[in-house]
């Protein structure tokens, strides 16, 4: 199954700017932020702070969910 990214508008900081993920990195996304009780906008703040220089915004995101569910997996297993 391919998806397309999907482009949606965050603000960081208070710019704006766009992020195109694949719908299931969205929802993945947003499930991780209401987890965290964090407004999406806040966590893509914090993910974007700490992403290096050669890393796009979505590619960190995707990098974030995946590590964020690895970690998840082995805390239950």
């Amino acid at each position: 199954m391919t998806t397309r990214p999907v482009k949606r508008s965050l603000t960081l900081r208070g710019h704006r700017t766009s992020v195109s993920l694949e719908d299931p990195f969205w929802r993945a996304f947003r499930d991780i932020a209401h987890r965290e009780d964090k407004p999406i906008n806040v966590l893509a703040a914090q993910i974007d702070e700490t992403r290096g220089v050669d890393a796009g915004l979505a590619s960190a995101i995707r990098i974030y969910v995946l590590e964020y569910y690895q970690k998840t997996a082995q805390f239950e297993s």
